[in-house]
């Protein structure tokens, strides 16, 4: 069973496995694969070993490790792209299709030309995707992104000071839901929880997994709890990192409680409480 490398296709493209065969890549290698009847170009995102499924599905292969010829054909093609960019965005126009052109790119024998859009429900392009054949001889692709995707490709910077996940590292986009804000205790004010492309911000999704494992044994904020020496109270806040609670006793009294202590010594009267 052969081992497979993850490489993101062109500057914008889906993540797909590669054999690398006998060539040696290093993570952010660019390389030059086969792809869709003919060459491109790539970037290696991770160097995991990926199984082949005892040869079920067509595993392209990674032709060489981008020259320095390569590399440079590629800055052109990035400069062609910006010139197919203003035409096709003309022929929006002229066929006042409601769509908002996001990027394009070529791939690297340039035999095909990538225009990414996003708009609020399908688009019929049959008509400028002819318009287009004709002006650069090459074959068109129209794909429709999301807004999610939109951010990924522009990049930019989230409410935390770095660099957006999406545009830095993660490698696809995993479903994120309203549970896992509530999870975090976080504020339900979309503003506060959504990136800049309006959805719920995608550090929810990797954060939830840890947040659950931290908040095992600790209490809920407005929950009724009996302490081991203080009696009963009610949960004002809690520090899942910390793992203790702000809790308000019966008389009026404040008090942060650890619960990695409390832990302790309930395991201690379970010890004293056995013959």
């Amino acid at each position: 069973m052969e081992k497979l490398i993850l490489v993101r296709l062109r500057d914008s493209g889906q993540v797909f496995p590669y054999n690398p065969a006998d060539i040696i890549v290093k993570e952010a290698d660019y390389v030059i694969v086969e792809h869709d009847r003919g060459l491109d170009y790539g970037q290696v995102v991770s160097l995991q070993a990926v199984e082949d499924p005892a040869g079920k599905v067509p595993i392209k292969k990674v032709v060489r490790i981008a020259t320095q010829e390569d590399l440079k054909k590629i800055t052109e093609n990035r400069l062609k792209c910006k010139e197919a960019y203003v035409n096709c965005q003309k022929k929006i126009e002229e066929h006042k299709l409601e769509m908002k052109l996001v990027h394009a790119e070529y791939s690297f024998d340039c035999s095909k030309i990538i225009f990414y859009f996003t708009a609020n429900g399908r688009v019929d392009f049959r008509n400028l995707v002819k318009d287009l054949a004709k002006i650069f001889k090459a074959r068109i692709e129209l794909r429709q992104i999301g807004v999610r995707d939109e951010a990924k490709l522009f990049g930019g910077f989230g409410p935390c000071g770095r660099e957006l996940c999406c545009a830095s590292f993660l490698v696809d986009f995993e479903p994120v839901t309203i549970k896992m804000a509530k999870e975090e205790g976080l504020p339900l004010n979309p503003p506060k929880i959504s990136g800049i492309c309006g959805r719920l911000m995608c550090c929810l999704n990797y954060e939830y997994e840890t947040y659950k494992c931290l908040s095992r044994g600790l209490p809920k904020e407005g929950e009724r709890v009996c302490l081991h020496q203080q009696g009963k109270g009610k949960v004002l806040s809690v520090n899942v990192f910390k793992r203790t609670a702000l809790v308000e006793l019966e008389d009026g009294t404040q008090i942060e409680v650890n619960y990695n202590k409390e832990k302790e010594k309930e395991k201690e009267k379970d010890k004293e409480s056995k013959p």
